[in-house]
């Protein structure tokens, strides 16, 4: 089942005995955790009746006696199980011998009163095994959205908080955040303080408002090179180089972003979808639609001589043969003719 189905089931009172959360989008299985709690444990019981546990360093033993002992002055007990790696393919490292199949043991007659949330951080489990065969039903994945859920995402966030997005500039807040739950959230907030209930924020204020990393300026950097918005391509390196970032740094992040574009370039070739691609390298899928837009640019040929431009600009860089600065100014303004 997905988390919305299973959220709304929660909500209907139609609550699992155990489910497996997995993925890697941790902002929403929090936020389901959060959901499950409030549904199943009255906020005067959540001290006593929600218990959380590392199986990095706890038995499922533990885990599992724990929910078939009665709750303490509550009806109901929550009991969370992080780190539950038996049900990827990940080799097990650690000292702990969790015994996974007394798991499906406890299935066939879980407590009435309990509810164990076991969760991994891990893009897929490993299907051949028995306890994820027997557990399928109450499997709940977290994935990372489509652009287009993303998008929608974070317009229904922007409602609930009583603003509206000016056209164009929640494309903008997801490329300036990089399609991070967790940061668009803070800046939802954010946004919605500044321009209070029934606002537009449009791009000026994204641009104002937002936080950005350096792998995200960079990557801002690239689209407004190759959409030819050069002199707000150089306003954000003059910004990086203002606050000490490294130009060999950044030469660097430039050269993965367009390695990134002919990885995906090459990828959807072959046919692969964006979630497809996001899951082969390990991007997120709205940082895989940028980069197949950025690839409308370019053919595979001449994206190949600008990554062996900028390995030449590195070398050049770190054995002071060219300043480090003007090095990477004349790049982009060759980039950009």
């Amino acid at each position: 089942m997905d988390y919305k189905s299973a959220a709304r089931d929660v909500g209907k009172g139609q609550v699992s005995p155990v489910y497996v959360c997995y993925g890697t989008e941790t902002y929403l299985l929090k936020e389901f955790i959060a959901f499950l709690t409030q549904k199943l444990i009255e906020p005067e019981y959540r001290e006593f009746a929600v218990s959380k546990y590392d199986l990095a360093e706890t038995p499922l033993d533990v885990v599992l006696e724990d929910a078939q002992t009665l709750p303490f002055m509550a009806p109901k007990k929550l009991v969370i199980a992080d780190n539950a790696t038996f049900f990827t393919g990940a080799k097990d490292g650690g000292k702990i011998d969790h015994q996974p199949e007394k798991l499906l043991d406890y299935m066939k007659a879980p407590s009435d009163f309990a509810v164990i949330v076991l969760t991994v951080e891990a893009e897929k489990l490993d299907e051949r095994k028995k306890i994820v065969k027997g557990l399928k039903e109450v499997t709940v994945p977290f994935l990372p959205m489509s652009a287009e859920q993303l998008l929608n995402w974070v317009n229904r966030q922007a409602e609930r908080q009583s603003f509206v997005f000016a056209e164009g500039a929640a494309d903008q807040l997801i490329l300036y955040t990089g399609g991070s739950l967790q940061a668009l959230a803070a800046e939802i907030s954010k946004l919605s303080l500044f321009v209070g209930a029934g606002g537009t924020v449009t791009g000026d204020v994204v641009d104002r408002l937002v936080t950005r990393s350096t792998e995200q300026n960079v990557f801002i950097l690239i689209d407004d090179i190759v959409r030819l918005r050069l002199n707000r391509a150089f306003e954000i390196l003059y910004d990086l180089l203002k606050q000490k970032e490294e130009p060999v740094k950044i030469v660097l992040l430039i050269a993965r972003q367009f390695r990134i574009v002919l990885q995906v370039m090459e990828l959807s070739k072959l046919g692969y979808s964006h979630q497809q691609m996001a899951s082969q390298l390990g991007l997120h899928p709205y940082a895989v639609k940028i980069a197949a837009e950025q690839g409308q640019s370019y053919t595979p040929d001449k994206l190949e001589r600008i990554l062996s431009q900028l390995a030449e600009l590195d070398y050049k860089m770190k054995s002071g043969k060219v300043d480090k600065v003007m090095g990477l100014e004349l790049f982009l303004m060759r980039l950009a003719g």
